[in-house]
């Protein structure tokens, strides 16, 4: 077995799993909305409206969203074809 053999299966063996990066991501999305509207918010504090703090909201919510629909599908799973226990 080569040296990027043995790198290449380390690699798949330590490798982030997609739970991980979709999490990371998420989070990272949110802090980006979340500090993008108080920059918005900071900058020009009389043309603040609540239209912007509910979809500032909605967006950060959304970002979330395919875990908790994850976990839901998972929940029907369970109900339908039973555990896997």
């Amino acid at each position: 077995m080569t040296a990027e053999e043995k790198t290449n299966e380390e690699v798949k063996e330590k490798g982030i799993k997609a739970k991980g990066a979709s999490l990371y991501a998420q989070i990272a999305a949110a802090v980006w909305i979340a500090s993008w509207s108080a920059y918005k918010f900071i900058k020009n504090i009389d043309e603040a409206t609540i239209t912007d703090f509910i979809f500032s909201g909605f967006a950060i919510a959304g970002c979330f969203v395919p875990v908790y629909f994850n976990l839901i599908m998972d929940k029907i799973k369970k109900i339908r074809f039973g555990g896997n226990e």
